[in-house]
């Protein structure tokens, strides 16, 4: 679409030099046109003046990227120079002499802006600022043409949602924006899919936050909905990326400003399953800003039941297990950011932020078990469970960037210091068949994640074409778990329960990169972008009872190139790159979580890296008033690092689930997005996702005898979203998801549905707004239905999801603020580079893991 852009804008810009005048200009006439500046005809005079400026829609405050520039001469009438904006709408006219102009600005679905009696004198640099430009609504014979901003915007090596106007997700959080990004699948916990994987790294504004390595899906949580401005789904990282992500990268976008002034947005909503309260403040005096922002969510009334029905062999005795649950949780979610940004001179800028993340989720089941061994049943026993996980989570980053006079060239230098501690602690009241107390037990575990990142980048340009950057990072990391288990009577004091682990982990994993990439795009707008990634491991892990963990340093070298062409309108991409996945601490901490002890967790502290091949081809065209993006993509992962379930030796009946490097896993499918403009004011968008998958690989079986295991099947997902703009500030949204069964090594995982509805009406003075919004309105339950098997095992389980809901949403916006030009600010270390379990909520007892996103 950027191609198709590109040379319609070319095309507008020589229609603006060639057109007679009176046609630019309606309302005042100057002379015709009659050659382009720099052609033959052309005697313009060239001098030092230079003009400057940023085109933004003034209704998003978003870049028009390639309008119309062209400069007149005030006196003569004639076209004297002209440029397109580039894709963050800057534009730029050099050598020009002294002398009064007027410039003109234009581009379909806008109206055109002037600027009148500009006077330039010898060596003048004259920045115009931002340039708005309002949209062009006109009726010719009954043709509405209006500009909108692209749901859907590709690049060479992403895709990008923006998601300003999300009606539905007002009073929600990033979770309900992912649902309807193309290529994500978000399940009902909030874990995160790209194309399948859970291994993906995901970035808040370019940063890092060691509250994403602990949960993926509870950071979603404590970022409001409404202040997301688009969604990157970077499937082909460059070299300029670290490493980690076999997947592929998110990067979240939070809406910004560059204003003058003082405003405070208020944002708040009430539902019968969760509440928000938002309040971001900024101000901004000449070259100084600060940013304050608050946001608190509270989720209750959530009720889960539970049902497992599982077999099990384990010295020569077979173990059959029926259990039921009945559950709820709670939660508290809160995010709190303090951000300043100077600029030190005309090309140089600072950044500092402070964010502090919050999370106390409780969750609470009743569990009802009945052992039968080898058919005889056995006495049933009760299990009340309440398990915390609780943390707080700071990030302080220092970022400084220098600009130089040649466009594109600069050099910047990141710091990054972020600690998280986190609590995954359970108390379990075991009880008799009758209900009474019989004693008491508690899981204890907590653990510190603590890092510290530089890094440094440096770009230039090569000729007008061609781009070189290289850089350098290192990361220095610390994390710590400790875990012990206790017991007690119905009364009396906890002591150590010797039959159960107890340890401490001490893992230190330090990581030096350094990387280059280039970038050519040739006459006929071929785009080329190929770098060279290298990256070193050192690790020194140890046990406290075991002693050193034998995990062997380790390097990488990772290759990526991209490239992309349009063709008779039609975008072409092409994608290869490796990626490496190093284990977190989610599945590295040896922490035996058996809070309900029929179905355990243990992590591996000798898991491996993972390295994965991505291979991609996408396509995209606009037919009349349908875009439509495919894309066929390709995984090879090699020590692939799964989940593996087999029954325990000592307790009877119980299933440990751990992790292992399990082999090879192969994935191939394609994603399918299509978005349908049906009037001016209604859009519909289509998507779904198909892929094929294989894993193979060895797993410790019973009595420690390795077993070959195998899988493979077809993995399908799918929804549709439509909105629409109605007269009075009326709108309404509508979206629905259904995602098919998820193949994994030993069995599959139960599908799953979600649907939302929304309405929204914007205050006449639009200062503020008020919507409403409903959730699995017409379903009582979902019911996520898992079965498992193995040789020595087969488990069925049912988790049914009560749902349903609605929220009340309003908004406010207080303060005055005034456009000011946009500056480059200098970037922010990015870490992401270690696997999360999958994306998901840490489960009780879980260490944290030890990446955080980078760009």
């Amino acid at each position: 679409m950027k191609k198709i852009y590109f040379l319609l804008a070319i095309t507008l810009l020589a229609t603006t030099f060639l057109m007679p005048a009176q046609a630019q200009f309606p309302m005042g006439g100057v002379a015709p046109v009659k050659a382009l500046p720099g052609t033959a005809g052309d005697q313009t005079p060239k001098g030092s003046a230079k003009i400057t400026g940023f085109v933004v829609d003034s209704s998003v405050t978003k870049a028009v990227e390639f309008a119309n520039i062209a400069l007149y001469n005030k006196a003569t009438g004639k076209a004297v120079d002209g440029t397109v904006a580039d894709e963050k709408g800057k534009f730029v006219l050099n050598k020009i002499a002294e002398g009064e102009y007027r410039l003109l600005i234009s581009f379909l679905g806008f109206k055109n802006k002037t600027i009148e009696n500009i006077t330039l004198t010898k060596g003048q640099d004259l920045d115009l600022g931002v340039i708005k430009l309002s949209a062009n609504v006109q009726t010719l014979n009954e043709v509405v043409v209006t500009g909108q901003a692209a749901l859907i915007e590709e690049k060479v090596d992403r895709l990008v949602y923006n998601a300003d106007k999300d009606i539905a997700a007002k009073g929600g959080d990033a979770t309900d924006v992912l649902r309807k990004v193309p290529l994500l699948t978000v399940d009902l916990d909030g874990n995160v899919s790209l194309r399948g994987s859970q291994n993906i790294r995901v970035l808040i504004n370019n940063k890092p936050s060691t509250i994403i390595a602990s949960s993926v899906s509870d950071a979603l949580k404590q970022i409001p909905a409404d202040q997301i401005k688009t969604v990157e789904v970077i499937t082909s990282p460059s070299a300029k990326y670290d490493a980690e992500g076999s997947g592929g990268i998110i990067n979240i976008i939070t809406k910004k400003n560059s204003l003058q002034g003082m405003n405070l947005n208020v944002d708040s909503g009430v539902g019968n399953r969760g509440s928000s309260l938002s309040l971001n403040g900024s101000y901004r005096k000449g070259k100084a800003g600060f940013t304050l922002g608050g946001f608190g969510r509270a989720n209750y009334n959530t009720i889960t039941k539970t049902s497992l029905e599982q077999t099990s062999i384990a010295n020569g005795i077979t173990t059959q297990t029926r259990q039921t649950g009945d559950g709820n949780s709670r939660g508290l979610f809160g995010q709190y950011n303090l951000g300043f940004d100077y600029d030190l001179a005309k090309n140089q800028s600072i950044t500092a932020g402070l964010r502090y993340g919050v999370r106390n989720f409780i969750s609470q089941q009743d569990l009802v078990t009945r052992l039968y061994t080898n058919g005889v049943a056995g006495v049933a026993s009760g299990r009340d469970v309440e398990a915390k996980n609780l943390s707080g989570t700071i990030d302080i980053n220092v970022d400084y960037l220098h600009t130089y006079k040649k466009p594109q060239q600069e050099w910047s230098m990141s710091t990054l210091y972020s600690r998280n501690g986190l609590t995954n602690d359970f108390d379990a009241n075991l009880l008799n068949g009758d209900g009474g107390l019989k004693s008491r037990q508690r899981n204890l575990n907590s653990n510190v994640n603590q890092e510290f990142t530089f890094q440094t980048d440096y770009q230039t340009p090569i000729k007008k074409n061609q781009l070189l950057e290289f850089g350098g990072k290192g990361i220095f990391r610390e994390v710590t778990s400790n875990y012990r288990y206790l017991m007690a009577g119905p009364t009396g004091e906890f002591t150590k329960e010797i039959n159960q682990p107890s340890g401490e982990l001490i893992y230190h994993q330090n990581i030096a990169a350094g990387y280059s990439s280039y970038t050519y795009t040739t006459k006929k707008r071929y785009t080329l972008k190929g770098g060279l990634r290298y990256e070193h491991t050192f690790i020194d892990a140890s046990t406290r009872e075991g002693g050193p963990i034998g995990i062997a340093n380790y390097g990488v070298l990772v290759p990526s190139v991209n490239a992309s062409k349009t063709i008779k309108g039609t975008t072409l991409k092409l994608g290869y790159n490796r990626r490496i996945q190093r284990p977190g601490l989610q599945q590295l901490n040896p922490n035996f979580n058996a809070a309900n002890p029929q179905n355990i967790t243990i992590g591996n502290p000798s898991l491996r890296p993972e390295l994965t091949n991505n291979f991609e081809l996408g396509l995209s065209k606009t037919i009349k008033k349908v875009f439509v993006n495919a894309t066929f993509f390709g995984r090879v992962t090699n020590n692939a690092i799964s989940q593996v379930r087999r029954p325990s030796d000592t307790l009877a009946g119980a299933i440990i689930t751990t992790y292992e490097n399990i082999g090879r896993q192969h994935a191939y499918g394609t994603n399918i997005f299509a978005n349908i403009a049906v009037t001016s004011k209604i859009n519909v968008g289509l998507f779904s996702n198909v892929f094929y998958t294989t894993l193979s690989g060895q797993a410790i079986g019973e009595n420690g005898v390795s077993q070959n295991l195998t899988n493979d099947g077809f993995n399908v997902s799918g929804g549709l979203f439509s909105q629409a703009q109605f007269k009075n500030g009326w709108g309404a949204q509508a979206f629905g998801f259904l995602q098919g069964s998820q193949v994994q090594l030993q069995g599959v995982q139960g599908g799953f549905g979600f649907y939302t509805v929304g309405i929204k009406k914007d205050f006449k003075n639009k200062k503020g707004s008020i919507g409403l919004a409903g959730e699995n309105f017409l379903s009582k339950r979902f019911n996520i239905h898992t079965e498992l098997k193995s040789p020595q095992f087969n488990q069925v389980n049912d988790v049914y999801l009560y749902n349903r809901g609605v929220r009340l949403t309003f908004t406010y916006k207080i303060g005055k603020m005034t456009m000011d030009a946009p500056k480059k600010k200098a970037r922010s270390v990015n870490n992401d580079d270690v696997k999360t379990e999958g994306g998901g909520q840490a489960a009780p007892g879980a260490a944290p893991g030890a990446g955080t996103p980078r760009q």
